[in-house]
């Protein structure tokens, strides 16, 4: 990782999408469909812009293959973990 655990929680903060994804993956891996309406209030555009950025960030990642279209299952990578504990402690301040 190049970036600072601490930019990467302020990243992860300043988005409530982020956020709602962060939280979503940490209680259990999912696909993008299960995060998004009507499960939530989140529309699948935001979930897959999201889980996108996350990815770049090495935070979320693809659990299936690449090639895979349908059922993509995502979930927290250890570093996620971590930013997200952080993350949170720092919202809910």
């Amino acid at each position: 990782m190049t970036e600072s655990k601490w930019n990467q929680v302020g990243y992860v903060i300043s988005s409530k999408y982020r956020r709602q994804i962060m939280r979503m993956l940490f209680d259990a891996p999912k696909t993008p469909s299960a995060m998004s309406k009507p499960n939530t209030d989140i529309l699948i555009s935001h979930v897959s812009r999201a889980l996108t950025q996350l990815r770049e960030r090495e935070m979320v990642d693809l659990l299936v293959e690449e090639n895979i279209k349908k059922g993509r299952i995502y979930g927290l990578t250890d570093h996620g973990e971590e930013v997200w504990i952080e993350a949170r402690k720092q919202h809910e301040a």
